[in-house]
């Protein structure tokens, strides 16, 4: 059927169907800069509605370091409800960027890599690609050895007498295998595993918690405990990093979504999903951990946060073999969606005629074990502090992904070009460079200057303001893409 597509133009090769969405009906013209991973996603493979998208943050955010996020709130002086709020606004502030950020992935079908390409330039896309790719490997280190862990202290309580030849290596090495398995057999994999593992996860938590309850007779001091901040002085200035941290907690993602958001059905799914996901888990989750953690000095005597070692306690094997189990699938959720598909796609950016999404995969899984992840978890305050700092590297990331979309392209992209270097993004964008440059060291400055340490503390907020309205004041007069001559269809094939 003759569609009367544009054969030339921006628009070239153009179709718009259902719900505003637009589809690339022609292979990319440079298959340089493209493979089937990179490639916009046809209209008939977005499927995921709501529930997917609600599925996903549950399965990303039921997951150890959620559990123990309040630990350093609670330690540092927030009473519980204190932590939960800085936790439930962090991930509502969050969703903001994240949902504006989907939204391209959505409309056009397009990875975070090719949406990079219509800010940053074709191969200028490369700079944030791998930002956000080692941030990434570093996370995946991370989850890892959480996982491998659990492994250790599932063999430990099956095989109490036996332990083999490194026996914690060995158990992070199945998991990273594990890890591996899921990522190589591709997106699809990986929305069956978030959409069956959510409800699991909900249960096994809430059942985590009643446990605690019933053998603690309550959940102890810790939710009676009141701030110890005096003053509304001295709780702001823990208040405002530590709401930076939870920011940061997400700020990968935020970048990445599109790599996920490409496969919704409309925008409804993704904003909805996601709204209705991430806040209230991460919440409810991060209140399981603090109630547990409370009721577990009345069970052991002490505060144990590390889930693994608590459940280690138990003195049913079989109880600590199903909860160690849904910690594991737990962990894999969150680590095969947030910490691999970004910087598989990213490594795939760099070289798309070499690298596909899984040959990405691998390099992310070897590169997470180099990062040497355990000495990120040595303490609270390294854990936060180390959110902080990455949060001031990709707060302008965003900023100029917001620009860009929403103020300088007004939301229209020309599909074709974004596959071709002599289109209309160009090969490098310097304007883009220098305002990531600008927010990021205005964003940071205050690590290394004591007077500017308020710049630091809002790092994630700082980075993303600079960059958005230096990037949006740089690129004023750009022309915007007409996408009124694109031809609507009824289905796509």
């Amino acid at each position: 059927m003759n569609l009367g597509l544009p054969t030339t133009g921006p628009t070239r090769g153009m179709v718009r169907a259902r719900g505003d969405l637009f589809e690339l009906r022609h292979e990319p013209e440079d298959p340089s800069l493209s493979n089937a991973d990179l490639a916009p996603t046809r209209i008939a493979q977005r499927t995921w509605d709501t529930y997917h998208f609600a599925s996903l943050w549950v399965g990303l955010s039921v997951c150890i370091p959620t559990y123990m996020l309040a630990a350093g709130l609670v330690g540092g002086g927030m009473s519980w409800g204190q932590a939960l709020f800085t936790i439930l606004l962090g991930n509502v502030i969050v969703c903001i960027p994240m949902t504006l950020i989907a939204h391209p992935g959505t409309r056009f079908g397009i990875p975070f890599p090719v949406l990079a390409r219509a800010s940053f330039g074709i191969y200028g896309s490369n700079v944030p690609a791998i930002l956000r790719a080692l941030v990434a490997c570093g996370w995946f280190g991370i989850q890892t050895w959480i996982g491998g862990q659990a492994i250790y202290t599932m063999l430990k309580v099956a095989i109490p007498e036996y332990e083999p030849p490194f026996a914690k290596a060995l158990g992070f090495l199945v998991f990273w295998a594990a890890n591996m398995y899921v990522v190589v057999r591709g997106s699809e994999m990986i929305r069956k595993l978030e959409a069956y593992a959510a409800p699991f996860l909900i249960v096994s938590g809430l059942a985590l918690l009643a446990w605690a309850g019933s053998r603690a007779g309550g959940f102890g001091s810790m939710l009676s405990q009141p701030s110890r901040f005096q003053t509304t002085a001295e709780f702001l200035a823990f208040f405002v990093p530590s709401l930076t941290a939870m920011v940061g907690f997400w700020a990968t993602l935020a970048l990445n979504i599109p790599d996920l958001s490409r496969y919704a059905k409309d925008q409804r799914a993704q904003v909805r999903g996601q709204f209705l996901g991430l806040p209230t888990t991460m919440t409810l989750f991060s209140f399981i951990g603090i109630a547990v953690t409370s009721a577990s000095v009345v069970i052991f005597g002490e505060a144990i946060w590390d889930p693994v070692a608590l459940l280690s306690r138990i003195e049913s094997p079989l109880l600590i073999l199903i909860a160690l189990f849904a910690l594991l699938i737990a962990t894999l959720t969150t680590n095969v969606a947030a910490n691999v598909v970004a910087p598989a796609n990213g490594f795939a950016n760099l070289w798309p005629a070499k690298i596909d999404f899984a040959r990405g995969g691998l390099i992310t899984g070897v590169i997470g074990i180099a990062i040497m992840p355990w000495k990120l978890l040595e303490s609270a305050d390294t854990y936060i502090g180390f959110l902080i700092a990455y949060s001031g590297l990709l707060g302008p990331v965003a900023g100029i992904f917001v620009a860009d979309y929403w103020i300088v392209r007004r939301r229209n992209l020309a599909l074709a070009d974004l596959y071709a270097k002599q289109g209309l993004y160009g090969r490098w964008n310097p304007k883009a460079l220098f305002a990531l440059a600008a927010g990021v060291g205005v964003a940071l400055v205050g690590r290394f200057v004591p007077a500017l340490a308020f710049l630091y503390a809002y790092a994630w907020f700082v980075g993303f303001a600079v960059a958005f309205a230096l990037y949006a004041v740089l690129m004023r007069g750009t022309p915007v893409v007409d996408l009124d001559p694109v031809p609507v269809v009824e289905e796509a094939p």
